[in-house]
């Protein structure tokens, strides 16, 4: 089930490092004081560790602009700084291209790799070549059922299935009965799975609107349409932070009651969650999405860990309302949540 955000717990990247730096430093009398040192040393933009210059790839399923990715690279590119990675980001939004350049991470021979796999099946040859070449392979946000299998380390995101059942449960709470699922991006296995599991859940109606995501005026158009055609929609819940907006200005068009949700979180979330705009966001945690992938790597590279056992490394879901908007919305103005 998805957990509440406790409004009290705050994690920074510096308390991060700290936990990480008093881990390493073991049960030492000086253990304290190395901690303080090595978290001091990233907050100031140097490694906190001595070992070899590294460099890690991360290459995803972002479109241009996607604001989810900032973040994750925001927590990919502190964790770097700290473990002395060199940390090298490509993304593209079709699979064959993202494909193409995890092959150009291989030929530059990189250290380790980091791969989203929102499209599997145009990842699954390459990923291969990767972990046949000897470089390990963390997977990321998309890809936990196929992850172990295309001989990736450990995954790390939210298991999407499940987040989608949380948000069914969210909306039997709020005492829904018809909603609108939107999927922005065809043909990623992810966004088919949060809405199947909020179907699973639901107990009203739930139906999928398919739209082209690179386009927010048709976006808005299309939800507009059906909230105008279907009066009975009460819910409509999209599957990206970016186009919650779009799903508020599009209700007001149509002159519709229902309550826009959202998976995802970002800056202009957490005000509309606080204004009354968004029902609830479903927070994945993008920036430890990132962080924990390099960090993951290099305690590899370092120290032969691996977490998970096999299984993935969650980091969400979350139901955020507005209750907890106000304690959050100070990390998304800094782009770490």
């Amino acid at each position: 089930m998805a957990a509440r955000v406790r409004t009290g717990v705050r994690a920074t990247g510096a308390v991060l490092a700290a936990v990480l730096g008093a881990s390493l430093a073991g049960c030492s009398s000086t253990g304290g004081k190395r901690a303080e040192e090595r978290a001091a040393q990233a907050t100031d933009g140097r490694a906190a560790v001595n070992t070899p210059r590294w460099t890690f790839a991360m290459v995803t399923h972002s479109g241009d602009g996607d604001t989810f990715w900032d973040i994750v690279q925001n927590g990919a590119e502190q964790a770097a700084v700290k473990d002395n990675v060199k940390f090298l980001y490509s993304h593209h939004k079709e699979g064959q291209q993202q494909a193409q350049l995890v092959q150009t991470a291989i030929d530059q021979k990189v250290d380790g790799l980091i791969v989203s796999l929102a499209k599997p099946d145009a990842l699954k040859d390459v990923v291969a070549k990767a972990v046949k070449a000897g470089i390990p392979v963390i997977t990321v946000n998309s890809g936990s059922e196929q992850s172990k299998a295309f001989g990736a380390l450990s995954h790390i995101g939210q298991d999407e299935t499940v987040a989608g059942e949380a948000v069914g449960r969210e909306l039997n709470e709020r005492g829904r009965k018809k909603a609108l699922c939107v999927l922005h991006e065809q043909g990623n296995v992810g966004h088919e799975q949060r809405c199947d599991g909020a179907r699973k859940t639901f107990r009203g109606e739930l139906r999928n609107l398919y739209v082209e995501g690179t386009n927010m005026p048709e976006v808005q158009s299309s939800v507009e349409a059906r909230l105008q055609a279907d009066r009975d929609i009460d819910a409509v819940v999209t599957l990206g932070a970016p186009f919650a907006d779009t799903a508020v200005k599009a209700k007001e068009q149509a002159g519709s009651d229902a309550e826009i949700d959202t998976f995802d979180l970002n800056g202009k979330v957490a005000q509309s969650l606080q204004e009354g705009d968004l029902g609830f966001a479903v927070d994945q945690q993008p920036y430890l999405q990132g962080y924990e992938a390099v960090d993951l790597l290099w305690l590899q590279k370092y120290n032969a860990d691996v977490l998970g056992g096999g299984r993935p490394v969650l980091t969400g879901p979350q139901i955020i309302t507005k209750k907890d908007a106000s304690s959050l919305e100070q990390y998304t103005k800094r782009g770490t949540r």
